[in-house]
C-alpha cells in the first residue's frame, strides 16, 4: 500500500519512506484516511502510511529526541500527499489561506514529500491540549496565538522550538503545519524556478 500511494504522485520525484520505518516512536494519524476531518470521509486508501522523503523523516526523528527530553513526541496527522488528493480538497474549500491550488504555482508541498502536519503527544501516546483541531479555519489556528491558557502555549510553543531545532519552517495559518527548510531543492527546476518562496515562519521566543 505504500507503494500504490507513492506510485499515484510523480510530484515525489524520489522514493518516499514510511516514517515510522525512520523513528517507530512517533505515532501517526493520517486524518484524511478516515473521516475525522473536514470533509468527513476518508481520501486516502486504507493502509496508508505517512510517507515523506528521506531527509525530512530523518528531521523528525531529530524532532522526536528532542521532545522525549521533555516526555512528549510527535503525532503525524499528514505527510505526502497526491496531487489527486490535494486536488479534492481545494475544490471543497477554494481558500488559499489553508489550502494550496494545486493547479497554481508550486501547489501544496505536501505533494512533495517535504511537508508534514503534526501535534503532541504525552509519553502514553495520548493527546495534549493544543491550540485547536486539525483543520480548524479560524484565528485561534494562526501560528502566533498560543491557545486560551499557559498549559497550551507552552504545548505549541514547544512543538514550534522541536521542529526548529530538526530545521523546519512553519506556517502563518496553521499551528500544525511544518515545511523542511531547504524545500526548494526537492522540486523540479521548473517549480523552484517561479516559487521564490513560500510564507514560512521561524521560530522566534523562549519556551
Amino acid at each position: 500500500m505504500v507503494a500504490a500511494l507513492a506510485s499515484i504522485d510523480a510530484n515525489a520525484g524520489e522514493t518516499l519512506v514510511d516514517i515510522q520505518s525512520v523513528d517507530p516512536t512517533i505515532v501517526v494519524e493520517l486524518r484524511y484516511a478516515g473521516r475525522n476531518n473536514f470533509l468527513r470521509q476518508p481520501l486516502y486508501p486504507l493502509g496508508t502510511r505517512a510517507l515523506a522523503r528521506p531527509q525530512v523523516a530523518s528531521a523528525l526523528a531529530v524532532a522526536q529526541a528532542y521532545l522525549h527530553r521533555y516526555q512528549y513526541g510527535l503525532k503525524i496527522w499528514d505527510a505526502y500527499r497526491p496531487v489527486t488528493v490535494q486536488a479534492k480538497l481545494w475544490q471543497a474549500l477554494h481558500n488559499s489561506d489553508y489550502v494550496a491550488n494545486p493547479e497554481i504555482g508550486v501547489g501544496s508541498l505536501h505533494s512533495y514529500g517535504v511537508a508534514i502536519d503534526a501535534t503532541l503527544v504525552d509519553a502514553w501516546h495520548r493527546d495534549v491540549r493544543m491550540p485547536t483541531d486539525f483543520d480548524d479555519f479560524t484565528p485561534a489556528a494562526m501560528w502566533r496565538y498560543l491557545g486560551s491558557s499557559f498549559e497550551i502555549g507552552g504545548h505549541v510553543r514547544l512543538l514550534q522550538y522541536a521542529m526548529h531545532k530538526a530545521r523546519f519552517w512553519g506556517l502563518r495559518t496553521e499551528w500544525w503545519h511544518f515545511t523542511i527548510y531547504d524545500w526548494q531543492k526537492y522540486l523540479p527546476p521548473e517549480k523552484a524556478k517561479s516559487a521564490a518562496q513560500v510564507s514560512g515562519t521561524h521560530w522566534e521566543g523562549r519556551l
